[in-house]
This record gives structure tokens, C-alpha cells and sequence, in this order.
């Protein structure tokens, strides 16, 4: 299991690095640290979230398939929670670390379970 997930962590990487390669191109006048803060904001909130909780599938589901699909999938585990908990009134600053964070956190639950 850390093989495989050491190897996709790689191409992970490999998939920001492109990004980050494309928004230097198109935001060439922009500093190359706001462009690596922007892609890793990215990944943060869009990618990392549904990735991880996707990794529970991750014999049925290729690198590609999860990889496309965690967009969504992160947009919805963060975005509606992240408006339920500003109703309810923790304030929007935390919102871009906990959840993430705790949407992870629950990935990795479910897959060490899973391999036990």
C-alpha cells in the first residue's frame, strides 16, 4: 500500500507541476510564488479532499479516473459543509483549512481500514 501510494503521490506531484507550468504561461507577468501559492490553493481545496477519499476505490479506479472525478467530489465535500458551518458561525477564514483537512483525514481512515 505506501508503494502505491508513495508512486501516486509522485504522479500527483507530476500533475501540479504541469499546472504549474500552465498558469506561469498564461499569468506570465505574475511572480512564479504567487502562481505556486494559487496552484497549491488549488489542490488544496479541489483536488487533495476528493483524492483521498476516492483512494478507498483505488483497486477499482485508475489514477486518471480519480484524478478527474476528486474535483467535483471536493467541491462538494467542501463547499456545502464550508456554508453550513458559516451559518452556523464559525467564520469563513477557517473554513479553507479544517475542512480539507478533515475530508483527508477521513480518506485516509477509510483506507487504512479498508487494508485492514
Amino acid at each position: 500500500m505506501m508503494d502505491k501510494i508513495r508512486r501516486e503521490g509522485m504522479m500527483l506531484l507530476a500533475v501540479l507541476l504541469i499546472a504549474l507550468v500552465g498558469f506561469r504561461i498564461v499569468f506570465y507577468n505574475e511572480s512564479m510564488l504567487v502562481i505556486a501559492r494559487v496552484v497549491a490553493s488549488i489542490a488544496w481545496l479541489f483536488i487533495l479532499p476528493g483524492f483521498a477519499i476516492l483512494y478507498y476505490w483505488h483497486e477499482k479506479l485508475e489514477f486518471a479516473e480519480r484524478l478527474i472525478a476528486a474535483v467535483p467530489l471536493s467541491t462538494v465535500l467542501v463547499a456545502i459543509p464550508s456554508y453550513y458551518l458559516g451559518l452556523l458561525g464559525l467564520h469563513i477564514m477557517y473554513h479553507g483549512i479544517l475542512l480539507p483537512l478533515i475530508v483527508i483525514a477521513i480518506g485516509a481512515v477509510l483506507a487504512y481500514r479498508k487494508e485492514k
